[in-house]
Formats: C-alpha cells, structure tokens, sequence
C-alpha cells in the first residue's frame, strides 16, 4: 500500500496547483449559477477524505497518545477552524482567484502567523508521528509547503472573471 498511500497523500495539489493557474478555466468549468468557491471545497473534501484513507492504510494506533500530540493537533485545528471562521469558505477555497472581493482580514491568527491554515495543518500532522510513518507526514507537509510557495505572490491580472 506504500506506493498507493504516497499518491493519496499527494493528490489533492496538482489539483490546488491548476485551480490556482487556471482560475478562468475553473469558473467556466463550473458553468453560471455554481459558485466556484464552493464546488471547489466539495472536491477538496473527497479528496481530503482521500488522504486521511491514505494515512489510515499505513497507520498503527496505540493509546494513549504521546504528550505532544494534544497541544500540537488543538492548536492547530484552532488555527483551521479559526481561519475559516474568519474568511469563510470563499475566502479559505480561492475565491479572491474565481474573481470575488475577499476583504483582508487582520484579527489572529492573521497578522500573527503567515499561512496559518497551512502552518495548522502542519502542526495537526505532525501531532500523528506516533501513529503515521514519517514518510507520508512529510510528503503531506511538503504538500503544504508547495501550496504555499504557489501562493506567495497573488497576482491580480491573472484572477477569474465572475460569470454573470
């Protein structure tokens, strides 16, 4: 399952890449009447599902957890869950590139933390390294790091046209 785990893990961002490429090309694919934003999350979340099977399949559970694993793994998911909260799904699923006004956002963990969803997931992964071989952790958190250097520059000439 080593070979099938690797691809699970690593599925979703050439998928994150094209959509942030190929914005124009995302919101057509959606057609009139479909928010983008919102279609883009419900693919997002067969493929999350996706990559928790993947580190399922190459898991070992034991109880209970190591002392790291609760701080780690709750702040992180505050920072996922607080991020959200703050800019929405829009906001969290790319909507500034499908062509919606996102407003910036300052409150924490914004300001305070670069990426902090990206920086709460991480922490959220590495919580599992008792259970989770090293390997699919650090492809994921790679992942992630990918995502990130993507998203570094957003630039404005390159953002979708809303269908109307």
């Amino acid at each position: 399952m080593g070979i099938g785990a690797c691809i699970g893990v690593l599925l979703p961002f050439p998928y994150y890449y094209w959509l942030w490429r190929n914005p124009q090309s995302w919101v057509e694919l959606c057609g009139k009447g479909r928010d983008p934003s919102k279609v883009m999350a419900r693919v997002s979340h067969l493929l999350k599902l996706l990559q928790f099977v993947s580190l399922f399949s190459v898991s070992s559970f034991s109880w209970p957890p190591p002392l790291y694993f609760w701080p780690l793994f709750l702040f992180g998911q505050f920072l996922n869950f607080r991020v959200y909260q703050l800019i929405g799904e829009s906001g969290t699923y790319y909507g500034v590139r499908f062509g919606k006004n996102i407003p910036w956002v300052t409150e924490f963990p914004f300001g305070v933390i670069r990426d902090p969803q990206y920086v709460g997931s991480i922490m959220s992964l590495l919580a599992c390294l008792s259970w989770v071989p090293f390997l699919y952790i650090i492809l994921w958190i790679l992942g992630y790091v990918f995502a990130i250097w993507l998203e570094f520059e957003e630039d404005p000439a390159t953002r979708a046209k809303p269908l109307l």
